[in-house]
């Protein structure tokens, strides 16, 4: 029997495929631009304690050792807080008469405005801070950026969306993954010498060779090409620089040279 041809079922037309773009992976992001602070300390590699008697001293060696090519600064608060009489900037200033965080405020904030109009490029912290209340003084005098023995947890939350940069202590592994994990940006392993220098140094960077490590107490300027090659990123001198005999006898122009010394160590580690 014969079936006319518009009887036939058609085969079912699929309709054509599209090809499928390529899926291209979005861009990677741009890696995050360290912070001011923290940027400048990487460059400069060296962050001078500044420790004196009196703040006229005070001053006059960070002069000297901005003159030598120091850029990063950092005063333990202790000596901000309860250094004697001085005269800053023209004014005269005694941070203990004036009496509790206004005294500390006023002196440091003279301290900072003397030495940022002289150097505008210069970047100032405070260090030995223990707690958030103290942290909050230091922030309010003009501080860039601020250090601890140990990890603060508080200032850590509080300075999370600040730009003044918190670098908390550690000595162990697990005090590293704890700070970090709170969102610490980098570390100050202290107290560094005691436990053995440059050797502890690397070993405790080797788990985390991401985390950026500032090396602290004890340091000489003949020591900071191996904490460098050892993984910190920065090194802590503070008697290296200023000695305490020159600083006795005021002489302001080996602090000079022992600043200059310790800026050309810091720059060959790099190379």
């Amino acid at each position: 029997m014969r079936v006319a041809a518009t009887q036939l079922p058609l085969p079912a037309i699929s309709p054509p495929r599209r090809r499928r773009r390529a899926q291209h992976a979005p861009p990677a992001a741009a890696p995050r631009t360290p912070p001011g602070a923290l940027s400048a300390i990487l460059r400069s590699r060296v962050i001078a304690c500044l420790r004196a008697e009196d703040g006229v001293t005070a001053l006059q060696a960070a002069h000297a050792a901005v003159r030598g090519g120091v850029t990063v600064f950092h005063a333990p608060l202790l000596l901000l807080t309860y250094v004697p009489y001085c005269s800053v900037g023209g004014r005269d200033v005694d941070s203990g008469s004036a009496g509790g965080d206004a005294g500390f405020t006023l002196f440091l904030c003279k301290v900072v405005e003397d030495l940022c109009r002289s150097y505008p490029s210069l970047t100032f912290g405070v260090g030995t801070v223990l707690n958030a209340a103290d942290a909050r003084k230091a922030i309010g005098a003009g501080a860039q950026f601020l250090m601890s023995p140990g990890t603060v947890m508080e200032i850590l939350h509080d300075l999370e969306e600040s730009k003044v940069h918190y670098i908390p202590g550690v000595l162990t592994p697990t005090e590293v993954l704890s700070a970090c994990s709170a969102g610490a940006e980098v570390v100050k392993v202290y107290p560094v010498s005691v436990m053995g220098g440059e050797v502890y140094m690397s070993a405790l960077k080797k788990p985390f060779p991401h985390v950026p490590m500032v090396a602290s107490q004890g340091i000489q300027i003949g020591s900071i090409k191996g904490y460098v090659e050892a993984g910190a990123s920065a090194v802590v001198l503070s008697d290296a620089i200023f000695d305490k005999e020159l600083m006795r006898k005021g002489k302001f122009s080996e602090i000079s040279e022992l600043a200059s010394l310790a800026t050309f160590e810091a720059l060959q580690s790099i190379k």
